[in-house]
């Protein structure tokens, strides 16, 4: 599987830097990156939403984040995505009985080791993934009544970055880069 176009022959410089770091950083060859020096000012801006990613917040801790990406990824069906947030999935605590909820294969209600408040994340994270949008009444209540609005801001950013990525990623035709040995989910079927 290859992506629909080459990157440039010729990188500016600047880019060339952020790709060196970055691919430095994954040991990957990041195609995404690459692919976007074909217009350095997308390629920035999307260096700067990468370099400013969502760290724990309150009750947002790194687990939930790596549920959110995770249900992210799924819900917007991106094997780059899922290549890439499902790395250390185990470290974090993630079960594969989880891992089954978040494929839908299980209710996530029906999963004792979720907290309330990664169900009511996961939920929320699947709602604003899917298109058109919609964020039932109730759901907007339960979120108001256990996360702060900086919180909210938190995970709605990192399922947006999710979003964005896979997007980007899936319009370009980019395949996994084989960040983990063997991906944690398979993405949903269309």
């Amino acid at each position: 599987m290859h992506a629909f176009i080459e990157p440039p022959a010729r990188i500016p410089w600047y880019l060339r830097l952020g790709i060196w770091f970055s691919e430095r950083l994954t040991g990957k060859v990041l195609l995404p990156a690459r692919l976007l020096a074909w217009y350095p000012r997308a390629a920035l801006g999307s260096g700067v939403l990468e370099s400013l990613i969502a760290h724990r917040e309150g009750r947002v801790d790194e687990r939930m984040l790596k549920l959110v990406r995770l249900g992210s990824s799924l819900a917007i069906s991106c094997p780059f995505c899922l290549d890439m947030n499902s790395v250390g999935f185990q470290k974090d605590g993630v079960s594969p009985e989880e891992l089954a909820a978040l494929q839908g294969q299980v209710e996530l209600d029906a999963v004792d080791s979720f907290s309330p408040a990664e169900r009511l994340a996961l939920r929320y994270a699947t709602a604003i993934s899917q298109s058109p949008i919609a964020v039932p009444p109730e759901l907007v209540r339960e979120l108001r009544n256990h996360f702060s609005e900086r919180e909210l801001v938190v995970l709605a950013s990192t399922v947006a970055q999710v979003n964005y990525w896979g997007r980007l990623i899936q319009a370009l035709g980019i395949p996994p880069a084989g960040f983990s040995e063997s991906c944690a989910v398979p993405p949903r079927a269309a």
